[in-house]
C-alpha cells in the first residue's frame, strides 16, 4: 500500500534569531513626530532598559542595500534602543516579501500572554519592583497580574490565551465554576464580545448551582438580584435576535469582503508596489493597509 505523500511546509522566517546592529535597520514606515511623547513609547523604553528586549524585531533583507535590513515589525522598540544607545538588536529574518504585511497578521499581547511573560520574567530573577518600573505600573498591579489566572480553569486559559480579554473580566469568570467558565468563554469567542459588561451579564444569567460558594452568598443577600437577572435575560434575548438577523447577511457580505481583501493583500505583497506607494501616494497605502487588516 502506497504511503500518501507529505506536503512540505514553507517557513516564512528563519528558524533562529540573529543579532543585527541597530544602525543597519531602516524603518519601512516613518514614525509620527509626537510618538516619543506617548505613554506606549515610554513604557517600551523603560521596559527595554529594565529587562532588555523581550520580543525580537522582524526584518527583511533590504532590496537595494545588501548590508541593510528593512524593519517590518518593532519600530518603537528599535527607536527606544537607539535612544538607550544599545548597539545590537535581536531580530527574526523574514525570507520573502510577505513580510511587508507582517504587522497585519500579528495579534498584540493579550492579558494572558502578558501574565505569562511577567511570570516568566519573575521566574528568571526579575523582582516585582523592577517589573513594575519596566511596565510603568505599581507593584500592587504587578502582583495582581501574577494572580490573574488563579481560579481560572486551564481550558479557559487556553481558549482565551490570544483573545483581547480585559483584565477586569477574569475576576468575573472566577465567580463561576469551571464548567460555566468554559461555557461563557465559548460564548464570548462565538460572539466576539469580550467586554466587562457582557461578562457581567453572563454572570447574572448563571444559575446559582454553577457559581462558587462565596458568590452564592453575595447573590442571596442582594434583594434586587432577581429583577436584574430578568432584565439581563431580556437584553440577552434581544442580542441573540440581532445576531440572528446579522447571520442572514453575513455570508454574502463576508464573501465580498474576502475577495476584496485577498486582491488588496496580493497587491501589498509586491515589494515594488509598496515602495512606489510609500514614495508617491502614502495616503493610498495607509487606506489599503487599513482595508487589508479589517
Amino acid at each position: 500500500m502506497t504511503q500518501p505523500s507529505q506536503k512540505q511546509v514553507h517557513l516564512g522566517f528563519e528558524n533562529h534569531t540573529v543579532k543585527i546592529p541597530v544602525d543597519r535597520l531602516i524603518y519601512s514606515q516613518p514614525l509620527a513626530p509626537t510618538i516619543k511623547k506617548g505613554t506606549k513609547y515610554q513604557q517600551i523604553k523603560i521596559s527595554i532598559k529594565a529587562i532588555g528586549l523581550v520580543e525580537p524585531l522582524v526584518v527583511i533583507q533590504h532590496p537595494e542595500h545588501k548590508d541593510k535590513f528593512l524593519l517590518l515589525d518593532g519600530h518603537l522598540r528599535a527607536e527606544a534602543m537607539k535612544d538607550l544607545n544599545l548597539q545590537e538588536a535581536t531580530c527574526l529574518i523574514s525570507k520573502d516579501d510577505e513580510g511587508y504585511t507582517y504587522n497585519k497578521s500579528v495579534n498584540r499581547l493579550s492579558s494572558i500572554q502578558e501574565h505569562r511573560m511577567i511570570v516568566q520574567a519573575h521566574e528568571n530573577g526579575v523582582d516585582a519592583k523592577t517589573l513594575a518600573a519596566a511596565l510603568g505600573i505599581s507593584v500592587d498591579a504587578i502582583r495582581e497580574r501574577f494572580r490573574l489566572l488563579n481560579g481560572i480553569c486551564d481550558e479557559v486559559a487556553t481558549l482565551l490565551a490570544d483573545k483581547p480579554v480585559p483584565k477586569r473580566v477574569f475576576p468575573v469568570l472566577k465567580c463561576m465554576k469551571a464548567f460555566r467558565q468554559i461555557d461563557v468563554a465559548n460564548i464570548m469567542i462565538n460572539l466576539n464580545n469580550y467586554s466587562l459588561k457582557f461578562a457581567m451579564a453572563m454572570l447574572h444569567a448563571t444559575p446559582p448551582d454553577q457559581l462558587v460558594e462565596s458568590n452564592k452568598l453575595k447573590t442571596a443577600k442582594n434583594s434586587s438580584a432577581l429583577e436584574s437577572l430578568q432584565q439581563l435575560e431580556k437584553e440577552l434575548a434581544l442580542v441573540q435576535a440581532d445576531t440572528k438577523l446579522l447571520e442572514e447577511s453575513y455570508g454574502p457580505d463576508n464573501l465580498q469582503l474576502t475577495i476584496i481583501k485577498t486582491h488588496i493583500k496580493t497587491i501589498l505583497n509586491n515589494a515594488r508596489v509598496i515602495n512606489w506607494l510609500s514614495k508617491s501616494n502614502r495616503e493610498y497605502l495607509e487606506q489599503l493597509q487599513l482595508i487589508a487588516e479589517m
